[in-house]
């Protein structure tokens, strides 16, 4: 019996009959001419050639163009403002401008007039602390920036007045001025600081110590921080008759809950609040009792042991006492 070929070629018979298949030929794409300037005949745009430079699109005449800058003036180089019944008259105007650099102005403005012009400011006194206000909700730093300096001459100038002659739009005011004081921006943390200490050494220390009185219990922990540092800047600036108008049992208290503050900035405060009010109540008890020489100084210390008593928890008692202590010992 014949074996039988292990190959797996058909015959030729049948390979001849089986269809071929056509070969399949891709369409050739057309050469692109490229121009100098990347562009065809027709002005439509090219691919780009990987062994060309980069082409650059013309700049914009909107980008070209400069940013204006803005000077930050100190307040003892400002100038008079020439025309000055004209600037005031247009001031609040300006302040409502859509155009920042003009607000700048405006704003720059108000601290000549402030400044040299007192008298003509006083009249639009209210809306012209509004519009400050509305500035330094302005996301550009140099209107913010030069909003809050521009607080500072407006303290310096009507500190007596600002509170007593627009109590709602100093309200609203010391609220962004707090705001802006705990920001983490530096250039204007700073410049809300130094406003803040304008503001506590020109206005009169009894209505800014209620105004501020409300900031100790805010949420946020560094407004907390900058209200307290504001405080004790009013009560080293009060006597202890000024202290009891406004309550020593209420300031020792705010003292006391400031003291534990997660915030060394506001502890800080606190302990400076201690101080002085324990340095006014010693003074005006010592110069009472002065002309009976029989009288000790330890009467004035008890005399300050049971208004703490009074006034305290036995916890915050102690820590005011140990403050005392320690301020005494320095």
């Amino acid at each position: 019996m014949a074996l039988r070929a292990l190959d797996n070629t058909l015959p030729a018979a049948v390979a001849d009959q089986r269809p071929k298949k056509a070969a399949k030929l891709l369409p050739t794409a057309p050469a692109v001419t490229r121009s100098p300037t990347g562009s065809g005949g027709n002005g439509k745009k090219q691919r780009n050639d990987e062994n060309s430079a980069p082409q650059t699109k013309p700049a914009s005449p909107v980008a070209a163009a400069a940013e204006p800058a803005v000077e930050y003036v100190r307040s003892e180089d400002l100038q008079p403002v020439p025309a000055p019944k004209a600037r005031a008259a247009g001031l609040v105007a300006g302040l409502d401008s859509k155009d920042w650099v003009k607000v700048c102005e405006a704003l720059n403005d108000a601290r000549r007039l402030a400044i040299h012009h007192p008298a003509l400011l006083a009249p639009i006194l209210e809306k012209v602390v509004l519009g400050v206000v509305k500035t330094m909700k302005n996301p550009r730093s140099a209107v913010l920036k030069t909003s809050v300096m521009a607080c500072t001459d407006v303290f310096a100038a009507f500190g007596n007045l600002i509170s007593s002659a627009s109590a709602d739009a100093f309200d609203k005011l010391l609220l962004q001025l707090l705001l802006k004081a705990s920001q983490d921006k530096r250039f204007v943390c700073e410049e809300a600081e130094k406003a803040m200490r304008a503001m506590a050494t020109s206005m009169p220390p009894l209505p800014l110590l209620k105004k501020l009185r409300a900031y100790v219990h805010h949420a946020n922990l560094r407004v907390r921080a900058k209200a307290a540092v504001a405080m004790a800047h009013c009560a080293a600036r009060m006597d202890v008759e000024t202290m009891k108008e406004f309550g020593l049992p209420a300031l020792l208290q705010v003292a006391a809950e400031l003291l534990n503050d997660r915030l060394p900035e506001a502890r800080e405060a606190a302990r400076s609040i201690v101080g002085s009010t324990h340095a006014a109540f010693f003074f005006k008890e010592a110069a009472e009792k002065e002309q009976e020489k029989k009288e000790k100084p330890s009467g004035v210390a008890a005399a300050w042991e049971s208004l703490c008593a009074l006034s305290l928890s036995p916890i915050s008692a102690q820590a005011v006492a140990k403050i005392v202590s320690q301020l005494q010992a320095q």
